[in-house]
């Protein structure tokens, strides 16, 4: 009786330990660091992303900063993009004595940044899906009535 109850208990333990919640592996995502990938959103007379081309990985944190060096306010827009992403977070940051200090955070659904001229916005997001997102596109018009992505402001993003 005695070798039949121990053989019982040890079996629900090892049941137990098969159906704990508490998991720890490489894929946790709270505890990666994050890729820093920056881009230019324009320049100084300048409607482009720089670079217009960005690859990332599933599975990966990253951390994307969209930096406006230009005179213009510039959209960072992708439908395609945003549906292929889990975004955690996006801040609004801005550099004081040399430092970046947040201004703000948002989170939830992003569909599109806008950020002001000489300002940086960082996309905290993981790609959940591969795919290639070939409308990204700044949707500003200028002064000439023409959009910045007409001007040329367009770019395409790869998820492996």
């Amino acid at each position: 009786m005695i070798a039949v109850s121990s053989v019982c208990r040890g079996a629900a333990v090892a049941a137990l330990l098969l159906v704990s919640p508490v998991v720890h592996g490489a894929g946790d995502l709270s505890r990666q660091e994050p890729i820093e990938v920056t881009i230019e959103l324009g320049g100084p007379g300048q409607h482009a992303f720089a670079p217009n081309k960005l690859r990332f990985e599933t599975g990966k944190l990253y951390k994307l900063v969209l930096r406006n060096p230009s005179n213009d306010p510039h959209y960072f827009t992708s439908h395609a993009f945003t549906q292929l992403i889990y975004t955690r977070k996006v801040q609004v940051m801005q550099e004081r004595d040399g430092k970046k200090a947040t201004l703000a955070e948002f989170k939830g659904a992003i569909r599109e940044i806008e950020v002001y001229p000489g300002h940086i916005a960082e996309w905290w997001f993981v790609p959940v899906a591969t795919g290639r997102a070939t409308d990204l596109r700044c949707g500003i018009v200028g002064a000439d009535g023409k959009s910045h992505a007409e001007h040329g402001m367009v770019g395409e993003i790869v998820i492996e």
